[in-house]
C-alpha cells in the first residue's frame, strides 16, 4: 500500500535497499510520514516536534493522494493516523543519529538508517537450549 504513496524514485530506492519486507514497510511509512510532517510544518510554520496527532489526522483526511488510493472512512483514518504518528519515533532516532532536525532529513538518510538497523537486528531469534 505505501508504495502507492511514494514517488517512483522513492519506491525504487526502497526496493533497491534490499531490506526485509517488514523494514521495507517501515521505511515506506517513515518516508510518507516525513513528507506529511514536512508539509504540515510548512503550512503551520511550526517545528515537526510540535505537531499534534489531531493535526496529522486532519492532514490525512485532506490528503488527495490518499483519497485517490483508498476510501477513507473514520476507522481507517484513525488507523492510518496512528501509523503516521508511530513513524515519528524512528524519524526522531534518525534525526538524532544525523545530528539534525526531522525537517532536514532526506529520503536517502531514512532508507540508509533502516538498512543499517536491518543489518544490526538478527534475522531470527536466538534459540537457547
Amino acid at each position: 500500500m505505501f508504495n502507492d504513496f511514494l514517488t517512483e524514485e522513492e519506491a525504487i530506492a526502497v526496493e533497491s535497499a534490499l531490506l526485509t519486507s517488514k523494514d521495507k514497510f517501515s521505511t515506506r511509512l517513515a518516508i510518507y510520514a516525513l513528507r506529511c510532517l514536512k508539509q504540515i510544518s510548512q503550512s503551520t510554520g511550526r517545528a515537526i516536534a510540535l505537531i499534534q496527532p489531531a493535526e496529522i489526522a486532519l492532514w490525512i483526511s485532506q490528503d488527495e493522494q490518499i483519497q485517490k488510493q483508498i476510501e477513507l472512512d473514520e476507522s481507517f483514518a484513525n488507523f492510518f493516523t496512528r501509523l503516521v504518528v508511530s513513524a515519528l519515533r524512528p524519524l526522531q532516532e534518525i534525526a538524532k543519529e544525523y545530528q539534525s532536525n526531522i525537517e532536514d532529513l532526506t529520503v536517502i538518510q531514512v532508507i540508509n538508517w533502516f538498512a543499517k538497523m536491518d543489518k544490526i537486528q538478527p534475522s531470527s531469534p536466538d534459540i537457547i537450549d
